[in-house]
């Protein structure tokens, strides 16, 4: 009985070893299992981080510093924004970037485009997607009008007519004047046309001459970018409701508004406006010509946000000068009204033979003040003058009388 004891207990007790053994067996693997598990999990999220291709920046940030919208971007946003420009000068079809929000992304662009006069194949159009992960980042995806290939022969064009054009600038030219230059070269060169292909980028400037207000204005840019003058472009809507866009400028220190496509007597004819008489480039008193609208020509913030405004959220330096706009530089703008001057400048006019005499008021006080005395009293004194100085019989002269824009201008027939 005794040996039969012994021979269970050992029985069990081999048992029991063998249990532990497969414990033991399954704990080494589960902790194996975990083991690999967690290593793959790691270089999964490793190589999650590597694959986001984010857009390689070449340029630096001191490249953008003079760019109005640039410089009032955060830090963060700064590099996004350098991502996508380097990005669309490359043609890149999908373009990542920092950011972590897809409408962010695309006000970045917007901006970016404001900015960039140059970029004519896009025009800002594009899909943004935000992906969220461990590390969240944004695909930007622009609408391109042209390949590579094709923009690079068009930009080609563009160079070479705007150093064509700029070609006629006096090498001493201040500010003041190589903006003048630009205002009346972009007019004369450009017809406003709604139906222009490419009409939302400077390549329907230089190279179709036919374009609308974004064009005008990225030329504008453009061309004062190239002669060192700061220039940038803002859009929002006239008063009549349309969308718009037009220029901020610097010059001699002071900020001013142009509009060059109000400039254009061709735009002034579409928009209503009697323009009766020869645009053949007559000059005025002062030398420039007549059939060209000066009134955005450097102006302030009275004079513009008569017609415009801004788009919301739009920030803008105060415009609060006159010292730089054509009428005041030309010695045509009147703060107050005196009836021997006004008669003084149309005799002047007639004595030279000039084309027009203009009176810009800066208020309708004064305009209304001057309207009356010219068109009751001195303008019928200065046609005979006109008449005597040249021994006419008759004396025919046409005008425009502008009530918004407070002036008046006189156009004189000698024969």
């Amino acid at each position: 009985m005794k040996r039969r004891h012994l021979r269970i207990y050992r029985k069990r007790r081999k048992e029991k070893t063998l249990i532990l053994i497969l414990i033991c067996i399954l704990l080494i693997g589960i902790a194996a299992a975990e083991r690999i598990g967690c290593i793959d999990m790691e270089q999964f999220i490793s190589d999650k981080q590597e694959e986001i291709p984010y857009q390689k920046v070449s340029k630096t940030a001191e490249e953008n510093t003079e760019k109005y919208y640039y410089r009032q971007l955060p830090e963060e946003q700064k590099q996004v924004y350098r991502e996508i420009l380097e990005g669309v000068r490359n043609h890149t079809e999908e373009i990542y970037v920092h950011d972590t929000d897809a409408d962010e992304t695309n006000q970045i662009f917007q901006k970016l485009m404001k900015d960039q006069p140059d970029i004519f194949w896009c025009d800002g159009t594009a899909t943004a997607t935000t992906h969220k992960g461990t590390e969240s980042y944004t695909v930007l995806k622009p609408k391109y009008f042209y390949t590579a290939k094709e923009s690079q022969t068009m930009q080609t064009e563009i160079t070479q007519v705007a150093a064509k054009w700029l070609a006629g600038l006096d090498a001493d030219a201040d500010e003041y004047q190589k903006i003048l230059y630009v205002y009346e070269k972009i007019v004369d060169e450009v017809d406003y046309d709604e139906s222009a292909p490419d009409n939302q980028n400077i390549y329907s400037i230089f190279v179709n001459r036919q374009s609308v207000c974004a064009g005008y204005s990225k030329a504008t840019q453009y061309l004062l970018e190239q002669l060192g003058v700061f220039c940038t472009y803002v859009t929002g809507k006239t008063t009549e409701g349309g969308n718009h866009a037009w220029n901020l400028v610097k010059c001699n220190g002071d900020y001013y508004y142009v509009d060059t496509t109000w400039g254009d007597p061709v735009f002034q004819q579409e928009e209503g406006e009697e323009i009766s008489r020869d645009t053949n480039q007559e000059t005025d008193t002062s030398g420039n010509k007549t059939n060209i609208s000066y009134d955005y020509m450097c102006c302030d913030d009275t004079q513009l946000f008569q017609t415009h405004i801004l788009d919301k959220d739009t920030q803008m330096p105060e415009c609060s000068k006159m010292d730089c706009n054509y009428y005041v530089v030309n010695g045509m703008y009147y703060t107050q009204y005196d009836a021997e001057q006004a008669l003084g400048a149309m005799n002047q006019t007639i004595w030279t033979k000039k084309s027009a005499t203009t009176f810009k008021f800066s208020d309708n006080a004064v305009y209304q003040q001057a309207h009356d005395d010219i068109f009751q009293k001195e303008l019928a004194k200065a046609a005979q003058n006109l008449a005597d100085y040249y021994g006419l019989s008759q004396v025919k002269y046409q005008y425009i009388d502008d009530p918004r824009l407070h002036k008046i201008v006189i156009f004189w027939q000698y024969s």
